[in-house]
């Protein structure tokens, strides 16, 4: 490959790699503005774990914050839970190069998991538990009201299905909500982005990453038969995850079964055309547009 093919190939790529990185913060931008996740004068605890979404959100925060019309404050925290081979040195080391403020937290939450949960058996959920309220309580120690988390697109897919799938409820994973303690402001401004874009932006910007697997915990597997699955629609159904994913914000309650959600049990009839329309009797929704159709005339036989 001769100078001119190597220079047009590096151009290309560099070119690709702006494009994502403008991509990521125009998505991060529009969720933080959609939800009003950030304002004047806040100051954001980013949650970094030392995985590829975490390291993607701290970045792009950053960067935001140099063009934000308004002035909010980062500060970086990773809760160091004494798992066995953690290479503790990494993300200091990697937070001072950045030159922002930081805070590790070492807390022996893997001692308390594996003494309580039996060999064998997933730790994630009684882990999640006790690094949440340890959270909660640094924040409060470090006066940040808000708390940012790197959940993206994906994540936010995957709880709702199985919520749906083994939960029984419609219930996803928001991209705003209080707190369990009611002090605290939780937000995700990752909440518009797809995964795989965060593992391309990881292999761009180099970051240092620390695997999840450090404890020996076995994987999820509910979660993964999740992620599977929309790899696959991804693959034969292209569009279907990104439908799925604009229906979670766009809910008619009339038109599900929750009771409490949507008064069924006194809805009487009142001669009002509801404009949202009605498909009582059709199989499924239709496929083909029907507005601007006109008045529809049907001749009995």
């Amino acid at each position: 490959m001769n100078a001119a093919v190597m220079e047009a190939v590096a151009d290309k790529v560099a070119y690709e790699n702006n494009k994502l990185h403008k991509r990521l913060c125009r998505l991060v931008g529009q969720a933080i503005g959609d939800f009003n996740m950030i304002e004047d004068g806040d100051k954001v605890m980013v949650c970094l774990s030392g995985g590829k979404d975490s390291y993607a959100l701290l970045d792009i925060l950053m960067t935001l914050r140099e063009r934000a019309p308004i002035k909010f404050e980062l500060v970086a925290v990773n809760l160091d839970q004494k798992q066995p081979n953690f290479p503790a040195e990494i993300l200091p080391a990697y937070l001072e190069k950045l030159g922002i403020p930081f805070h590790i937290e070492n807390q022996d939450t893997y001692s308390i998991v594996k003494r309580l949960i039996p060999e064998g058996k997933t730790t994630c959920s009684l882990c999640s538990r006790l690094r949440r309220g340890i959270l909660y309580r640094v924040a409060d120690e470090l006066k940040c009201n808000k708390i940012a988390l790197g959940h993206h697109r994906d994540d936010i897919l995957e709880t709702f299905f199985l919520n749906m799938f083994f939960g029984g409820k419609l219930k996803g994973m928001p991209a705003k909500l209080v707190s369990d303690d009611g002090k605290h402001m939780v937000i995700r401004p990752m909440a518009y982005v797809k995964e795989a874009d965060t593992t391309r932006y990881a292999e761009v910007k180099g970051f240092p990453i620390i695997p999840c697997d450090l404890c020996g915990s076995q994987e999820n597997l509910q979660r993964k038969q999740i992620k599977n699955m929309m790899r696959e629609w991804d693959k034969k159904h292209p569009g279907r995850c990104e439908n799925i994913f604009s229906s979670l914000s766009t809910v008619v309650p009339s038109h599900l079964m929750d009771r409490d959600m949507f008064g069924f049990v006194d809805l009487k009839t009142d001669g009002v055309p509801n404009p949202l329309g009605d498909i009582a009797f059709d199989e499924e929704p239709c496929s083909t547009p029907t507005t601007g159709l006109g008045t529809i005339t049907l001749q009995r036989e």
